[in-house]
């Protein structure tokens, strides 16, 4: 063992007395620990939180949107799912057509303000939630017997009196009255605005904010209820990993023009959202390392008494011809035992709470009949740990390059003469 190593341990972990000094040594020693254990605990909840929100959202929204800078739409829609199917990543592309429309039910009784959106039943992603979430009926947006279908949000639903027909019950039948129908009827005398009706079909339950004001419909209804003609609002692509949405993107924009094209990704939709989901895990991180660098200068405090307490020892080394360099490693390893150890058991504690409650949810959420989830979620990212363990060690490794320069300026003479 090199003798550097295995004096910085003697003079930390000597069994032989307690004193004030490995007292504080420990009390540093256990706020490393807890710094880096909360840490771990902290920023794998704000990770589960996170994803949680993320795939949510990401189960409404595409992976990557292709849309048309101009106003009119895209217009080439079948020679840009073209070429997005020619990409390996891509899994799925689906033009859609959006815009807002007036939910007309009951003669008029029961008027809302809705996002009409309309899309192409059989290029629709299965694995979209909406259509695995559609509970009340099926997901059928195609026309029978001259009429066409609809499928709403549960919300919307329950708002309305909405419901899809069954054995003992006729489906509900609403209208639709988009923008441009609603300028036809201003702008004529005695126009009749036209109202399209439509037969629900389903109910689907994804998120409560999407399902109070969206519907569905097929995409040639929405054209001709919009009157975009052959012109479709954008195109959705569904990937084989959600992580390739940026190579994607990148690869489009070289392909595409920038004039007349813009590509986003799931992040770039709900951007704001995410910026802020990450500004407070950073917050929180920083906010929590202060316990870390509490605790280091307490290793500050107590490598220094350890310094005045052993300063004859010191003055000993030199004498037999230790050098200042030698001298100063020394109290850098007790530094870094502190930390090392210190970081040891925090990741330790850290990750086994966490573990335990990814598998065991122990910890229930406070009024979880309001939420989606019913405990804390936790995601462990190697990543982080790995900062938080670097930068725990790091500190404490810092705090001790004071006590280590004061030790490796005592001199011998003046160490022993102090001394007697």
């Amino acid at each position: 063992m090199d003798y550097r190593l295995q004096i910085a341990r003697r003079y930390l972990f000597s069994r032989r007395e307690v004193s004030l000094i490995s007292i504080i040594t420990g009390i540093s020693m256990t706020g490393v620990t807890l710094g880096v254990a909360a840490l771990i605990v902290v920023l794998s909840v704000m990770n589960g939180f996170y994803d949680f929100v993320r795939d949510l959202l990401v189960s409404i929204d595409p992976h990557v949107r292709v849309v048309s800078t101009d106003a009119r739409g895209v217009e080439n829609a079948d020679s840009l799912i073209a070429l997005t199917k020619g990409m390996d990543e891509v899994v799925a592309a689906a033009p859609y057509v959006e815009g807002k429309a007036l939910l007309v039910h009951d003669g008029g009784s029961a008027n809302r303000v809705v996002v009409v959106r309309g899309v192409d039943q059989e290029a629709m992603a299965e694995e979209q939630e909406v259509v695995r979430q559609t509970g009340f009926g099926s997901f059928d947006v195609s026309t029978r017997d001259g009429t066409p279908g609809l499928v709403a949000g549960m919300g919307l639903g329950n708002r309305l009196g909405l419901y899809p027909g069954g054995s003992e019950r006729s489906a509900s039948n609403v209208g639709l009255l988009s923008a441009p129908s609603i300028e036809q009827m201003l702008t004529q005398v005695f126009g009749v605005p036209p109202v399209r009706r439509f037969e629900v079909r389903g109910l689907f339950e994804v998120q409560a904010a999407f399902d109070q004001n969206h519907v569905f419909i097929s995409l040639e209804e929405a054209q001709r209820l919009f009157r975009t003609g052959s012109s479709v609002t954008g195109v959705d692509l569904r990937l084989q990993n959600l992580e390739q949405a940026e190579t994607v993107k990148a690869q489009l924009q070289n392909q595409l023009d920038g004039a007349r094209f813009e590509v986003q990704t799931w992040y770039d939709l709900q951007k704001s959202l995410y910026d802020v989901m990450r500004l407070e895990k950073w917050g929180a991180s920083a906010i929590l390392i202060l316990i870390v660098i509490v605790a280091a200068f307490n290793i500050v405090g107590s490598l220094t008494m350890v310094v005045i307490e052993k300063r004859r020892d010191v003055g000993v080394l030199r004498a037999m011809g230790v050098s200042k360099s030698n001298i100063k490693r020394i109290f850098l390893t007790e530094g870094a035992l502190i930390g090392g150890v210190g970081t040891g058991l925090g990741l330790v504690l850290g990750l086994g709470l966490a573990l335990i409650q990814q598998h065991f949810k122990l910890v229930p959420m406070a009024q979880a009949e309001s939420f989606m989830i019913d405990a804390y979620p936790v995601v462990i990212q190697p990543l982080d740990i790995m900062v938080i363990a670097i930068v725990s060690f790091g500190l404490c490794v810092l705090a001790a390059v004071y006590p280590a320069a004061r030790a490796a300026a005592i001199e011998p003479a003046q160490a022993v003469h102090l001394d007697t």
